[in-house]
């Protein structure tokens, strides 16, 4: 608190000298002009009035003349002016006793008596001799008389001018040597701060800066100001404890890296650091032999490094925010003569306030899983053409057999025959569902495009299961969205997907329940979902509820390749599939298809 009110105070006395200064002088300029204005409005006024009177009664003068010099002056007229007349000059002798400035009225009353008096003598019988002359003298003494008291008026104005005007440049001058003084004052004041305060705030700024930047090694300044002083020691203080802190953060820093690196590099996928520019920052040792690379590829661009330009525009998306609609394909590399074959991800790293600092990409060698996926898929359509045919001709003899063999409907023969009928159509069914999952796997099975209506589609398969639904007792439902564009699509490969997704439905579905197919838009796509209320699926097996030959549930049936040939038609179509379930609560399976 003591150096907040040593420089509050000498502050505060600086400041306070100068607006008493400029105070005192504006008051006194006002004060001194309302005087000035005052006075000379006065004057003014007083020599207005008597130049006012002078005119009228040299009106009047020149009025009582006129009737004078008629032959037979009308003694009622010549005294009513000389009533007005006398009127006017005791009008002008008050004036004069209040202002106490000159005597000319009082000159002027005397001056006209003694020209009425002339006059009433040449007027008698026999006026004496000189009574003309007399008229003439006394009238010339009256108008020099008036004539004087005006010249006198307008003197005075003149007079009263000059007055204020020499006293307004007394007012400026003595407000210019207040402006000066708070001039002074305040250049005397304002250079004591910087001298005392500026320069040294201007080094500690230059300090501050210097230790932004991560220089500790600044030279802090000394001042005579005790309260400066003090400030540059805290300052010092301070930057002394951030660069402890700094070096401690630093070690910290490079600890928490080389974990970080000990882990990217002993993990078994390949792994890309990238910035936000998409230009490679890391490779961890699995990624540069999966690649064969080396650190020279470091700070090229994504596409350019792995020779595919498209892998930018996926970065591209991923950095800003968004994500891959569909899983990429795998990737070509060629190593040391070998070609190799690589699945990838990209994932965005965030920032904890949001913004995206750059993204991962994981890789990972799957060149034996699909050299082992094509090596089954050959043997499952060999095996399943070369299984058909002998299959379809037991199947045919056995139904030549079952026509001609004739056992009780109660007897343990025709049991057998229902059970061996039921299993040879199992198995055809399952040869068929091989023969169609290799096709689509290897790119054998080809779409029919064309445009589909989306309600029509749900409305067709709704009367497909019509008949089977009534028998259990399950209500049917379609809720489409109105409006919805037409699909470009196979129409018989998308009815064979809502077959199975229903034929599914319908069998894990207790009697009295509901399953409802519903359509609507989202973006530019259409979602296609089939919902029912069942015993739904376990959190453990959805995972791996879209794999070949993977069966969930209590009721199994088939070989598990529904799901899976679902999905693929989906993907064919640049789709994606999915499902929502909670065990217990029923399922729903949605499909994701484009506009």
């Amino acid at each position: 608190m003591k150096l907040a009110m040593t420089l509050r105070t000498r502050l505060f006395l600086s400041i306070s000298a100068l607006i008493t200064v400029a105070l005192l002088g504006l008051i006194l300029g006002l004060v001194s002009v309302m005087q000035m204005a005052k006075t000379q409005e006065s004057s003014i006024r007083s020599n207005f009035i008597t130049l006012d009177l002078g005119l009228k009664l040299r009106q009047s003068l020149g009025d009582q003349l006129m009737m004078m010099l008629e032959q037979r002056p009308n003694p009622e007229a010549l005294q009513a002016s000389e009533q007005r007349y006398f009127e006017l000059l005791d009008q002008g002798i008050a004036h004069e006793q209040r202002d106490g400035n000159s005597s000319g009225f009082s000159r002027a009353r005397a001056d006209y008596q003694r020209f009425l008096a002339a006059f009433d003598e040449s007027q008698q019988a026999s006026p004496p001799p000189g009574s003309k002359e007399k008229i003439t003298e006394t009238f010339n003494v009256l108008r020099n008389g008036l004539i004087a008291e005006h010249k006198q008026a307008l003197e005075n104005i003149s007079a009263s001018e000059h007055k204020s005007r020499e006293r307004a440049l007394l007012i400026a001058g003595l407000l210019g040597l207040v402006g000066l003084a708070v001039l002074i004052i305040g250049f005397v004041t304002a250079h004591g701060i910087a001298r005392r305060f500026g320069g040294p705030i201007e080094a500690l700024a230059k300090a501050a800066d210097k230790i932004g930047q991560g220089d500790f090694e600044v030279t802090l300044p000394i001042s005579s100001a005790a309260e400066m002083n003090q400030l540059t020691r805290r300052f010092g203080i301070m930057a002394e404890a951030l660069r402890q802190h700094q070096a401690t953060n630093i070690d910290e820093l490079l600890a928490g890296q080389q974990r970080l690196q000990a882990v990217l590099d002993s993990i078994d996928d390949g792994l890309l650091m990238i910035d936000r520019q998409g230009r490679l920052e890391h490779l961890n040792p699995v990624a540069q032999r999966q690649l064969g690379w080396d650190e020279e590829r470091l700070g090229q661009g994504l596409g350019d490094a792995l020779g595919r330009p498209e892998m930018d525009d996926q970065l591209q998306l991923v950095l800003r925010g968004g994500n891959l609609e569909r899983a990429p394909d795998d990737l070509e590399v060629e190593v040391e003569g070998e070609l190799r074959l690589l699945t990838y991800s990209l994932t965005p790293v965030s920032h904890t306030q949001g913004h995206i600092l750059g993204a991962v990409m994981v890789l990972h060698d799957v060149t034996e899983q699909r050299a082992f996926e094509r090596v089954r898929s050959e043997f499952v359509l060999r095996a399943s053409h070369e299984l058909r045919t002998p299959v379809t001709g037991m199947h045919m003899a056995f139904g030549l057999f079952r026509e001609r063999a004739k056992f009780p409907a109660e007897s343990r023969e025709a049991d057998l025959l229902d059970t061996v009928n039921e299993e040879m159509q199992r198995l055809m069914q399952l040869i068929n569902d091989l023969l169609n999952f290799s096709r689509y796997q290897n790119g054998m099975q080809k779409l029919t495009l064309a445009p589909c209506d989306v309600t029509d589609l749900l409305e067709h398969a709704r009367a497909r299961f019509a008949e089977p639904a009534n028998a259990q007792h399950i209500e049917l439902l379609v809720e489409a969205q109105p409006d919805l564009p037409r699909l470009y699509a196979d129409q018989a490969q998308l009815e064979r997907v809502l077959d199975n997704l229903l034929g599914n439905a319908l069998r894990h579905t207790a009697e009295g329940g509901q399953i409802r197919l519903q359509a609507r838009r989202h973006g530019e796509r259409v979602i296609i979902s089939v919902e029912d209320n069942g015993e739904g699926i376990a959190y453990g097996q959805q995972g791996r509820i879209f794999e070949p030959f993977v069966q969930v549930g209590r009721k199994k049936g088939g070989a598990g390749l529904g799901l899976a040939l679902c999905k693929e038609i989906v993907q064919l179509h640049g789709g994606r599939m999915g499902v929502y379930s909670r065990p217990g609560q029923g399922t729903q399976f949605y499909m994701a298809l484009p506009l």
